[in-house]
C-alpha cells in the first residue's frame, strides 16, 4: 500500500483571496501553483463570474451616482 496524503483544497477565504488578487493582477507564483494543484476549477470560475458581476454593478452604480448629481 501506498500511503498518499489527498491534498488540503483550499478554504474559502483562501479561494476568495485569491480571486479578489488575480482580478486586480497581484497573484503571487506560490498561490497560483496552489490553487492549480489542489482547487477545484469550477470553484474558481464561478467565482470570477461573481467577482466580475459585482465589479461591473459597483462601477455602474459609482456611475450612476456621479451622473445623478450633475
Amino acid at each position: 500500500m501506498t500511503d498518499e496524503k489527498k491534498p488540503i483544497r483550499p478554504s474559502l477565504g483562501a479561494v476568495v483571496k485569491s480571486i479578489l488578487a488575480a482580478g486586480i493582477g497581484v497573484q503571487t507564483d506560490k498561490n497560483r501553483e496552489r490553487d492549480f494543484t489542489t482547487g477545484s476549477p469550477l470553484t474558481f470560475i464561478i467565482g470570477g463570474f461573481v467577482f466580475t458581476a459585482l465589479f461591473i454593478a459597483t462601477i455602474a452604480t459609482i456611475v450612476g451616482f456621479v451622473l445623478s448629481s450633475n
